[in-house]
């Protein structure tokens, strides 16, 4: 909330006691205190788990070069947004030869 100055029309700043004026030094009360806390529910972080040593070898056929081994991972990532949850994983895929990444739908 922006507040300006009754006396002087100045940019007021906030502090414990209410509202301050830099200026002339009026100080504007405040007879309610906004008091704002977090969400009483927030989310659980999320652990990524990347490279190589955290994925399998299977069988898919590279589309840049054609060879038939890939690492296989699969991303999950959980959270809730809006009171919405909002789980979802991806499946990626690195070609054992020449590295080319890509993403099945």
């Amino acid at each position: 909330m922006v507040e300006f100055c009754d006396r002087c029309g100045s940019f007021m700043k906030q502090s414990l006691s209410g509202y301050d004026c830099p200026r002339c030094g009026w100080i504007k009360r405040e007879a309610v205190i906004e008091v704002k806390t977090g969400p009483e529910n927030e989310a659980e972080p999320v652990y990524v788990m990347s490279g190589v040593e955290s994925a399998i070898i299977v069988e898919r056929t590279c589309p840049e070069c054609g060879h038939r081994e890939a690492y296989r991972n699969v991303n999950v990532s959980l959270g809730e947004h809006a009171g919405v949850n909002t789980d979802r994983s991806v499946e990626r895929f690195k070609c054992v030869k020449c590295g080319h990444t890509w993403v099945v739908n």
